[in-house]
């Protein structure tokens, strides 16, 4: 601001000694003004004082006075279900998952998506219908390239099917301009979805349902299932324990051969029964229970013959039938 001042300082005196005039002494205000001595014009702007600079990653914002209530990026609440944890609901909750690796103490403190996210052991305290199921990876993706990611982050979803930030309760943010774009949703053993159309997202909380069956604004072909869920209920599809885009119980690339793979290789079956169990948080837990089992009480693997089975284009019944991942990939 010294070196302006300076230098218009430096123009008025050469002006006025060029053209051996005065010119009359006028009050600047913030917003500028011209003063001219009927030959030259001198047009001023005076700012404000640099106070700070703030960013969201993509727009620089560089405030003179502090203004406050400044607000950047984007809030959504996702609302979605999955099946696994959905099956066999406890008695008078038929419309709530269960939270059983919550209640068992299985759910990780830090991500599994590898973002480092990591929630506080308090959160997953909680009870009722705000209870944590599990970890959940939300993506925001491109309104003219549904396959780029523009935003993603680790979240955490309630037993009512709410997505919610690391503290358990909030919506989720990102740091990204407001506008249109496709939201995925993907967890560890379920099919990842994706809205049918872009939805426009700003700085007050957007509701992106994908649970009404009615309702359904899910992109692809019965890209979740209602399949053992509650009347007018969509939820996505569980089962694909071995981290491709299909579940499939037998055939060329099955998943149910990865969880006898978990079962026999476990070091505490050194008899290497099928029936035996794995308790803990484990991808091949396909119902969510806080149990792994091949075959015996409480097995997983029927699950994923049953999915193949209900599914609406395996009008043959076929047990080698693939259920395709809908979202959309590079």
């Amino acid at each position: 601001m010294k070196v302006i001042h300076k230098l218009l300082l430096g123009c008025m005196l050469c002006a006025m000694s060029t053209h051996a005039q005065s010119i009359e002494r006028k009050v600047i205000a913030s917003g500028g003004n011209t003063i001219s001595d009927g030959t030259i014009k001198l047009d001023f702007t005076i700012g404000e004082l640099v106070v700070t600079t703030i960013s969201n990653g993509t727009t620089t914002f560089t405030q003179g006075f502090q203004q406050g209530g400044i607000k950047f990026g984007i809030e959504v609440n996702p609302i979605v279900f999955l099946q696994g944890a959905l099956l066999n609901p406890n008695t008078g909750e038929e419309n709530l998952m269960r939270d059983d690796l919550r209640s068992g103490s299985h759910i990780p403190e830090t991500s599994p998506y590898g973002d480092g996210l990591t929630v506080q052991s308090s959160v997953l305290a909680a009870t009722g219908n705000n209870a944590i199921v599990d970890w959940i990876f939300v993506e925001l993706r491109d309104a003219m390239t549904n396959t780029t990611i523009v935003a993603s982050q680790s979240a955490l979803i309630q037993r009512d099917g709410d997505v919610v930030g690391i503290d358990g309760i909030s919506d989720l943010k990102f740091n990204i301009p407001s506008g249109n774009y496709y939201v995925a949703i993907k967890h560890r053993n379920h099919l990842g979805i994706m809205t049918a159309s872009t939805v426009a997202l700003s700085s007050s909380v957007e509701i992106v349902d994908f649970t009404n069956s009615n309702n359904q604004i899910t992109f692809g072909s019965n890209a979740q299932t209602v399949f053992g869920m509650p009347d007018d209920i969509v939820a996505m599809w569980t089962g694909n324990v071995n981290s491709d885009t299909v579940v499939q119980y037998s055939g060329t690339a099955p998943d149910s051969p990865s969880i006898l793979s978990e079962i026999l290789n476990d070091p505490g079956n050194f008899l290497n029964f099928p029936t035996y169990t794995i308790a803990g948080y484990n991808v091949h837990d396909v119902n969510m229970d806080g149990v792994t089992q091949y075959t015996g009480t409480t097995p997983d693997t029927p699950l994923i013959l049953q999915n193949a089975l209900a599914h609406p284009g395996n009008f043959l019944n076929f047990s080698t039938y693939q259920i395709q991942e809908q979202l959309p990939q590079n």
